[in-house]
């Protein structure tokens, strides 16, 4: 789940075949607390059956139905999927579930951290101080991943 203001990944989950109800339950994880938002966009995939409908209208959301086969009207969670798949899955081979869960953790860590989105004034969604370059020059700062480094000096 996606908040459009920073482009701040909510939630996010690993399943291999998922139901209405268990993406219900991804609705509640993501929002426990009467912190749910006002609106939800969504596609008319078949995972958001009833049972996910239901539990949508008892948390008062309002659903914003994409049409069908309209990518475009949801263009943020359509560029965060396509970014997940350039710069982090095209590049390793997924063994399972909870493998996957951990690439994932890690790359949303970096995502939300230190990845530049030009629609954020090339800032994160955790927003951070931009420095002139008057300042210094430019010092690049490792990255670590399941102890590898991934950012060299």
């Amino acid at each position: 789940m996606l908040r459009h203001d920073r482009r701040r990944i909510v939630h996010f989950n690993v399943i291999t075949h998922s139901t209405a109800r268990w993406t219900a339950q991804q609705l509640i994880e993501a929002y426990p607390f009467d912190e749910a938002p006002r609106y939800l966009i969504r596609d008319r995939d078949g995972t958001y059956g009833n049972h996910f409908q239901d539990r949508v209208r008892t948390m008062n959301i309002d659903e914003v139905l994409c049409a069908p086969r309209s990518p475009w009207q949801n263009p943020y969670c359509e560029r965060v999927i396509g970014s997940i798949r350039r710069e982090c899955l095209g590049h390793v081979i997924v063994l399972h579930e909870r493998h996957l869960m951990r690439i994932l953790r890690d790359y949303f860590s970096y995502y939300h951290r230190c990845r530049p989105h030009l629609s954020l004034d090339r800032n994160s969604p955790e927003p951070r101080p931009i420095e002139p370059s008057s300042r210094g020059p430019v010092v690049s700062i490792p990255v670590t991943v399941h102890g590898k480094e991934l950012v060299h000096r």
